[in-house]
């Protein structure tokens, strides 16, 4: 699928979002950075809108729509499936724009997302979890709405990954000295975006990706340099890293992404619980994820000559009731 994005449309994406997202803090905590052996940076995405990441890049998506539309845009319908952080971020910058939105969740998805969503004002159509499922559903529903309806996928959007690309932006002028930046990785659009912001900035900066082990097509289509997609629903904690990397955003992680560490769903839930417990800032497993991967000695090993490191904190959307007991 031939589509790519350029620091330029990064940089157009943060003036077009500027007036809707919030410019999230770094955070530091010197008990973690003992404990990972780096000076580590939190990019606090969890203080975002609707508290994700996702709400940078469904604005850019939506809000170039509607500086494109001609028509009577009240009429204008957003369809998008996402099992949630993207769900809430379209059904947010649907409403802040003053179009309609129709999401396709999955019917395990978080019932905090659910309701966050609803609490937007977008209406919800629930789907079995599988890529064929939602994007047979999506169909339907756009359908449904007929002409005036518009498909923002969760990640594999050009603009979507523009918008997403401002946080490696954000990161570079918070942080000039940064070294290296670790981001989760499920579709792909958060990372594929900030690699393309960081490494079109300051080339020399690494990018890494980080992956729960149960779900780690990007670590084996990174291996094998060629993208090979998940045979099924993974089963990993980390709700918001159960997708496959895409067919747009494959092509942009191969091209500039340094490596990728894999973490098991223990390290994921004691890394989610360092983040609660020591920074006191609530994160989901998508985060934990990253978390784990820096206390990896794989890590430690790879960055050895590195010592400032930013950590993406992605979202902060637990479903407290499904988190494991200590």
């Amino acid at each position: 699928m031939a589509a790519k994005i350029v620091l330029k449309d990064v940089q157009e994406a943060s003036k077009r979002i500027g007036p809707y997202i919030h410019r999230t803090p770094i955070m530091t905590s010197s008990t973690l950075d003992h404990m990972s052996g780096k000076s580590l940076f939190f990019k606090c995405e969890v203080f975002q809108k609707v508290g994700a990441f996702k709400f940078r890049g469904a604005s850019n998506a939506v809000g170039k729509l509607v500086e494109g539309c001609l028509g009577d845009k009240s009429q204008m319908t957003i369809v998008t499936h996402s099992s949630g952080n993207h769900a809430q971020a379209i059904a947010l910058a649907s409403k802040l724009h003053g179009v309609k939105a129709h999401i396709v969740m999955p019917v395990d998805a978080p019932v905090v997302k659910k309701d966050a969503v609803r609490g937007y004002g977008a209406q919800i159509t629930e789907c079995i979890n599988s890529k064929e499922s939602r994007e047979g559903t999506c169909a339907d529903v756009l359908k449904s709405v007929g002409a005036n309806g518009h498909l923002i996928h969760p990640f594999d959007n050009v603009n979507v990954i523009a918008g997403q690309g401002t946080i490696g932006l954000e990161i570079l002028e918070q942080v000039p000295d940064i070294e290296a930046l670790v981001v989760p990785v499920g579709g792909g659009g958060l990372i594929s975006g900030v690699c393309i912001a960081v490494k079109n900035t300051k080339p020399d900066v690494k990018v890494f990706a980080a992956e729960p082990l149960n779900a780690d097509d990007c670590a084996k289509s990174f291996a094998a340099k060629k993208r090979i997609p998940l045979p099924g629903p993974p089963d990993t904690i980390a709700d918001g890293l159960r997708t496959s990397v895409g067919e747009i955003t494959w092509p942009m992680i191969a091209q500039h992404l340094d490596d990728v560490f894999t973490v098991t769903e223990e390290e994921i839930i004691h890394g989610t619980r360092l983040v609660l417990e020591r920074m006191k800032v609530v994160i989901e497993p998508s985060s934990g994820v990253v978390m784990a991967a820096v206390l990896t000695e794989r890590f430690k090993k790879a960055t050895a000559g590195l010592k400032n490191i930013a950590v993406l904190l992605c979202g902060g959307n637990l479903d407290i009731d499904k988190f494991p007991p200590q």
